[in-house]
């Protein structure tokens, strides 16, 4: 190395601190997330929140809420996913800087995690919905847009009821199940079949819906999906198209109107989450999903949720790891990713 650019770099970073950077934009993402005295908070210390935002115990004045939805009364396989925002939560590190959009999504929006919906039984399917869709309407009426953490993929159902009450939202769907079945076991309220009930009741697009990372032998229950007119991508047309393409027709699919975003972690494979209750094989890679939802930028995202995260199958931690990562990204989404007014 020459000699005076070794002497202009020991006088630059000698003593330099942890934000001493030179870039315009990490320069702004270091005055967006650095303490008083250039100190960081320990991550493995306080009170955990999912990504570590500040805790609220009111919607008042916010304009993202992050809400735990502790509830999984409606899966078919494996039961546990009730026990996903507090896995989410306990994960630290994730953020505050997002490396693609080179900003700090909490950087000049009021985010709060207000906590968990509250239930009145812990054994009624039908209630918690309601519980759900009563709270999601608070959420609304105050102008907040939610970002959630289930709980297994029926939540997701009296969510769009909330948000597409005054006009249907548009979705974009990464899963390895469409859940648009029917009525099952005597219910038609399940993990399943949110998204046909939410077509039923007026308050889904199904011509605004993309599916992607669709496979396994439950397949044969997903012709409601293609009736309506949804767009399913399946895992075998994922490899076909490549994920350029697909995120190209994901944006063609839902176009400028509002949108939805819902991350089921089963849409990955087993190896990167097998933490779940329906694990699928052969699904997407932990970068193909995440890279997928930066390629979103720019929709009008006015909800997200990362939905099944099952802990007790997850023994690394990778599966809450990815879910965490997921909301981040839904976050950065919804802030650094929104469409220019």
């Amino acid at each position: 190395m020459d000699d005076s650019k070794l002497a202009a770099l020991r006088a630059r970073y000698r003593d330099g601190g942890a934000f001493d950077a030179v870039d315009p934009d990490l320069v702004r993402a270091a005055a967006a997330v650095a303490r008083p005295g250039g100190r960081r908070t320990l991550p493995y210390a306080g009170i955990s929140t999912l990504l570590d935002v500040p805790a609220a115990d009111s919607l008042d004045g916010l304009d993202i809420a992050l809400i735990g939805v502790p509830m999984d009364l409606g899966v078919s396989n494996r039961a546990g996913a009730r026990l996903g925002p507090r896995a989410v939560r306990a994960i630290e590190r994730v953020g505050p800087y997002h490396p693609t959009y080179r900003g700090v999504p909490m950087a000049g929006v009021r985010v709060a995690d207000v906590g968990d919906v509250p239930f009145q039984s812990r054994y009624s399917l039908d209630q918690s919905l309601a519980d759900i869709e009563t709270y999601y309407r608070e959420v609304v009426r105050a102008g907040v847009r939610p970002l959630s953490v289930g709980g297994d993929h029926s939540i997701t159902y009296p969510i769009l009821k909330a948000l597409g009450a005054a006009r249907p939202v548009g979705l974009v769907h990464i899963d390895a199940h469409c859940d648009t079945m029917g009525i099952y076991d005597g219910s038609k309220f399940h993990h399943g079949g949110p998204f046909r009930q939410a077509v039923l009741d007026g308050v889904l697009d199904p011509e605004r819906t993309v599916q992607v990372g669709i496979r396994g032998a439950s397949s044969l229950y997903w012709d409601f999906s293609y009736q309506s007119g949804m767009t399913v991508i399946s895992m075998e047309d994922f490899g076909r198209m490549g994920l350029a393409a697909v995120i190209e027709r994901c944006r063609a699919v839902v176009g400028e109107g509002p949108v939805y975003v819902t991350v089921d972690v089963d849409g990955f494979d087993p190896a990167y989450a097998p933490g779940t209750g329906t694990p699928e094989i052969g699904g997407l890679t932990s970068r193909e999903g995440l890279e997928l939802l930066r390629g979103l930028a720019g929709l009008d995202v006015v909800g997200a949720d990362v939905v099944e995260v099952a802990p007790q199958y997850d023994p690394t931690s990778n599966t809450a790891q990815l879910g965490a990562q997921i909301l981040f990204e839904e976050f950065a989404l919804m802030t650094l990713g929104r469409p220019v007014r």
